[in-house]
C-alpha cells in the first residue's frame, strides 16, 4: 500500500483530503451502513411474502405484533427517521401515528400489497431524503435534539433487525405449528 505522508499532520494523525460531501475514508462506511439497511429492509419486506392474508394478520403473541403490523411498523420507522427527523415535520404531517405503538394497528384496508407498497416507497424516499447528506451532518427533527446521520443509520439498523428477529419467529409459528 502506498502512503503519502503528505497527508498526515505533526501528530501522526491521518489527515486525508475531503471530498464535497464527506471524507475518503467515510465513503465505504456509509456504504456498508447503506447495505446493511437495505439487507434488513428487504429481509423485512419479504416476510410476507407466500402467505395469506389471514396469516399476515394473525397474532401470536399477547402485544399487536403480527407479520402485516411489522412491515406496517417499519414504515412508520422510515418515516419518523428519514422524514420527519430530516425535515422537521410533524407526524400529523407527515400522516402518520403518533406513537409506535399506534403504528402496529391495522385497518381494513392493510394488504400484504398495500403495506409492501407503503413500505417500499417509504425506503425509497428515505433513500432520496439522505442522499445529500454526510454521516456527521445532524438532523435536527428528533426530540432527542440533533443527531448525527450516522447515529439515525445506527438506530434505525438495529431496529430494522431487532423486527427481522421477531419476523423469522413469527413467520416460524405459522409455518410450523
Amino acid at each position: 500500500m502506498f502512503f503519502d505522508w503528505a497527508l498526515w499532520d505533526a501528530a501522526g494523525v491521518p489527515s486525508l483530503p475531503r471530498t464535497p460531501a464527506e471524507d475518503v475514508i467515510a465513503r465505504p462506511v456509509r456504504e456498508q451502513f447503506e447495505a446493511f439497511l437495505d439487507d434488513h429492509r428487504d429481509a423485512l419486506h419479504r416476510c410476507l411474502d407466500g402467505l395469506s392474508e389471514e396469516q399476515v394478520r394473525r397474532s401470536l403473541v399477547r402485544s399487536r405484533t403480527t407479520l402485516l403490523g411489522l412491515v406496517k411498523h417499519a414504515v412508520f420507522v422510515e418515516k419518523v427517521w428519514f422524514d420527519e427527523a430530516i425535515t422537521c415535520r410533524s407526524r400529523a404531517e407527515i400522516g402518520i401515528p403518533a406513537t409506535p405503538d399506534e403504528s402496529f394497528v391495522l385497518h381494513p384496508d392493510d394488504t400484504i400489497a398495500s403495506v409492501q407498497r407503503a413500505h417500499r416507497e417509504a425506503c425509497e424516499a428515505s433513500r432520496r431524503a439522505t442522499s445529500a447528506l454526510g454521516l456527521d451532518d445532524l438532523v435536527h427533527g428528533n426530540r432527542r435534539g440533533p443527531l448525527p446521520l450516522r447515529w439515525v443509520y445506527l438506530h434505525v439498523l438495529r431496529e430494522l433487525a431487532q423486527h427481522c428477529g421477531h419476523a423469522d419467529i413469527l413467520r416460524e409459528q405459522l409455518l410450523d405449528p
